[in-house]
């Protein structure tokens, strides 16, 4: 078992806001260097890395879109933080196009399998070369409850989690070997903006905490699953939905 080296630094797509931005904070706070990645949230991530530099913490923000390549957002991640290797990855960017599978077009279907399951695979592979060489390297995937669970009206975003925990386990099991571990974090109904506007009295009527997750506390699942504590933890997903899953 090796210790995360000096120098490492962990990208965290989709992180200016909500669930990602709180990962990135936790990261910072545990030592990572940061590479707070967003797409058209600039002043969100803008203050977002202030506020880690202003904590202590290392971060930068890194402009880009998921869905037009890894390589790029990967050299960038490295670039802006002083040339260390990428050996963290948290793969957090995701969006919703909900709707009955009956009036799903095909737009829809295709939006949500290229933002929430396609990048996550071509960054962690990508990524992978990196930390393969290292013998060192920490990817966790943000699935979500609705994974293994039906939720009516998500069919195309269930496909894609249920995708990524499928994904997280092959590929933990294809470099186990090399120091590298690969993990999902499942959340359930969390406080955010995307579900801001939500029913929440009738949803937390079905949650067996009776209460929303808040950001935070999936970003201590990420921080864990990211820390040498784990390094014997690959393959697996964590819930945090408040008993949803039981």
């Amino acid at each position: 078992m090796s210790s995360r080296p000096e120098n490492a630094v962990a990208l965290v797509t989709g992180a200016s806001k909500g669930i990602g931005a709180a990962i990135a904070r936790a990261l910072a706070a545990d030592g990572w260097a940061v590479a707070v990645n967003y797409r058209s949230g600039e002043a969100a991530a803008a203050a977002l890395v202030e506020r880690i530099a202003a904590d202590g913490g290392r971060a930068a923000a890194i402009r880009g879109d998921v869905t037009n390549g890894a390589v790029s957002l990967l050299a960038q991640a490295s670039e802006a933080l002083g040339g260390g290797p990428v050996l963290g990855l948290v793969n957090n960017a995701g969006v919703t196009r909900d709707g009955l599978a009956l009036q799903l077009s095909d737009d829809d279907w295709d939006t949500v399998i290229a933002t929430n399951l396609s990048p996550a695979f071509r960054l962690t592979r990508d990524a992978l070369k990196t930390m393969v060489r290292a013998r060192y390297g920490r990817v966790v995937n943000i699935a979500s409850v609705v994974g293994p669970r039906a939720n009516v009206g998500q069919s195309n975003y269930a496909a894609a989690k249920a995708g990524l925990i499928g994904l997280t386990k092959t590929l933990a099991a294809e470099v186990a070997r090399r120091g590298v571990t690969i993990n999902a974090v499942a959340p359930g109904f969390i406080a955010t903006d995307m579900t801001a506007e939500l029913a929440i009295d009738e949803i937390v009527k079905a949650i067996p905490a009776r209460r929303q997750g808040t950001p935070e506390e999936v970003a201590a699942a990420v921080r864990f699953l990211a820390s040498d504590d784990a390094g014997y933890v690959t393959g697996t997903t964590l819930y945090v939905d408040g008993g949803m899953s039981a």
